[in-house]
């Protein structure tokens, strides 16, 4: 009897004979969900290195009073830049990368619902990144780049204050990440609903699975306000409206709401994965199941829910009055409830637990430990008095760096040094990764701390420059000196991973004794996932069936060392065969395993989108259809679009 820890390998697979291909056209087309996140993983740490470098531009600049590396123009594009690009170009997408390659593993699932919308989604965001930073280069360097702010505000973004394109590239450029973002979600929520493998309840589901799930909602409900506020403004701009233009009739106030309706959610659109990646290596690397497995699945649904009613606190300065304010103020310190509980959670996994400090156990606790703190910050800004002494002070960009570089950033860092044995087969090295750790984490506090202090002494962020006597030259200095120790360290860390590619350690299947079902396949994966369906009836199969857990407990204690400390017990052999593999009493020596063919079609779709919004920004010559004048990219754009999206719907599967 097959096990699920050996998967057992069919003897043929239906899949027709076809021509050698080259490595690119294969990349190019390719629908396995398992290179679709290797695509978005190399992407967004491209993205992350082009936004560390604008930061250390900024930093550089603000190293002693009254330097000339930059001009103010300049800077104001470099924190625009920055922001979007870490965000929606670093962050988000490498997030993505882990939904797209673990998700569908840990749910026994062969592939994701939609794989050709999966590629789609890819090549979408892709293009949209190219669209963003193309403004550095139109019309030389520095081009037409956008500098109002990530966030955007009105009037800032109007003609009569942005006459050039720049604002053009920003919002064009976020509608077509946005299309990427709900296409990916809509996969993701379906492929989990669907596809889950026999004995996959919801409540067995791995965390970082429920992550993904809660996410791919939070998406679905965040981003259509984004897209209206970017409409609105595209219509001021190309169209003449006045939605955001106070002499027009309209509100730029509105701005505010609908942006930050998106924003503050955009914020654990972020760190839920981060969460529950350190949520899989905890556990893992303490020996036990996690702590209070339940209470953390409801903790991540209340922080999705709670964070839509919070979004006015970002706004306590622009005179929404006292009794807003009050609401606000209440639901923001609400929130800090279930984020706490996940904190108690992962400290009671750990707690008496046989722990083994690799670079991922590392940065899982280092994410703890600085969440902690920007999670403090945050509760202090639920305070309106506070928030109003502190609001746009280096104060303010020291709590979100602590929640999204201390937060989102370690745990994802985590997350590839864990699973780089699952994508490569092979081991990072962990002297280099500890050596990574530790000058990430010296770096980070250097460069972020001092700010809580410039923030208490007054400097207000996104100015360039300060004057000699300002008293903020050593916080300055030391944020500096830290940031390029944080640099050096991300460039340990690409060297580590360049370095493991070629020489590091072979990886069996599952390296970490790790206890969920992505483990139970080879390192790296066949393109079928699993040669047999498994099926389960254990949140921690792999455990389950090599130490004989029990049915899941909440008040479950056993270190997974070989000897009991509460319910281990000696395996039943016969249950055992019947609920882990009953998928096995098939033959498999005749099993067909039929997985979608590659295509170009998304692709081709993807390129015909991006040149509908590429059209606005670049064509002077317009065709008259009807009343409205269309740019003839913006046509050819649709063309190919409508071409690709037919050609998809007709593709045989074969």
């Amino acid at each position: 009897m097959a096990s699920i820890a050996q998967q057992p390998q069919p003897t043929t697979v239906e899949r027709p004979v076809t021509p050698a291909r080259s490595r690119v056209w294969d990349w190019l087309t390719t629908i396995d969900h398992k290179k679709i996140g290797i695509l978005y993983g190399v992407s967004a740490i491209f993205f992350f290195l082009v936004g560390g470098f604008e930061a250390l531009l900024i930093r550089a600049q603000l190293i002693r009073p009254l330097n000339g590396i930059v001009g103010p123009e300049t800077y104001n594009e470099l924190f625009t830049m920055h922001g979007t690009t870490m965000i929606f170009l670093a962050v988000m997408p490498l997030s993505v990368a882990f939904f797209n390659y673990i998700m569908p593993l840990q749910i026994g699932a062969r592939d994701v619902a939609f794989p050709r919308l999966n590629a789609f989604s890819y090549w979408v965001f892709l293009f949209g990144g190219i669209l963003l930073n193309a403004s550095w280069f139109v019309g030389g360097f520095p081009g037409e780049v956008p500098n109002q702010g990530w966030y955007g505000y009105a009037p800032l973004t109007e003609l009569a204050w942005n006459p050039t394109r720049a604002v053009d590239f920003w919002v064009l450029g976020l509608l077509v990440l946005g299309v990427s973002s709900v296409a990916g979600a809509l996969n993701f929520t379906v492929t989990i609903l669907n596809m889950r493998a026999p004995g996959v309840t919801l409540m067995r589901m791995p965390i970082f699975t429920w992550s993904t799930l809660i996410v791919s909602i939070l998406i679905f409900m965040a981003f259509p306000a984004i897209t209206i506020a970017l409409f609105l403004l595209a219509m001021d701009r190309f169209v003449g409206t006045g939605f955001f233009e106070a002499a027009a009739g309209g509100d730029p106030l509105l701005w505010q709401h609908l942006f930050w309706v998106f924003g503050h959610p955009e914020v654990y659109i972020l760190i839920l994965p981060a969460f529950g990646v350190i949520s899989e290596i905890i556990p893992t690397f303490s020996r036990k199941p996690l702590f209070g497995y339940a209470v953390m699945v409801y903790a991540i649904a209340a922080i999705a829910f709670l964070g839509f009613g919070v979004w006015a606190h970002h706004m306590f300065t622009t005179g929404l009055g006292p009794t807003a304010n009050s609401v606000f103020a209440a639901s923001t310190m609400l929130i800090a409830i279930p984020t706490g509980v996940k904190i108690f959670n992962w400290i009671g996994t750990m707690w008496l637990g046989q722990l083994r400090f690799t670079t991922a156990m590392l940065f899982a606790v280092g994410l703890v430990s600085q969440f902690v703190i920007g999670g403090l910050s945050g509760v202090m800004h639920a305070v309106v008095p506070v928030d109003t002494q502190q609001n746009d002070s280096y104060f303010v960009v020291a709590h979100f760096h602590y929640v999204l570089f201390g937060g989102s950033i370690f745990g994802l860092i985590a997350a590839i040094y864990y699973w780089f044995p699952k994508f490569t087969g092979r081991m990072m090295d962990e002297r280099l990764g500890k050596w990574n750790f530790w000058t990430t984490f010296l770096g980070f506090n250097m460069t972020f701390f001092p700010m809580h202090f410039l923030g208490l002494e007054g400097m207000p962020r996104r100015y360039y420059t300060y004057a000699e006597g300002s008293g903020w030259a050593f916080w300055n200095l030391i944020s500096t000196i830290g940031a390029f120790i944080l640099g050096a360290s991300i460039l340990l860390f690409i060297y580590n991973i360049a370095r493991s590619l070629q020489t590091g350690e072979r990886a069996g299947a599952n390296p970490w004794d790790a206890g969920t079902l992505e483990w139970a396949t080879s390192s790296p994966p066949s393109v079928y996932n699993f040669a047999v369906v498994p099926t389960i009836e254990h949140r921690d199969p792999l455990w389950a069936e090599k130490y004989g857990l029990e049915e899941e407990e909440e008040d479950l204690e056993i270190t997974i060392a070989g000897k009991e400390t509460g319910h281990a017990h000696v395996p039943d052999e016969n249950r055992r065969e019947q609920t882990l593999m009953a998928a096995v009493e098939a033959d498999t020596g005749t099993a067909d395993i039929h997985m979608p063919n590659p295509s170009y079609y998304p692709l081709i779709a993807a390129i015909g989108f991006t040149l509908v919004a590429v059209g606005l920004l670049f064509e002077n010559v317009d065709i008259p259809i009807g009343a409205l004048p269309v740019p003839i990219i913006t046509l050819v754009g649709v063309l190919i679009l409508v071409g690709g999206i037919v050609g998809w719907s007709l593709e045989p599967p074969d």
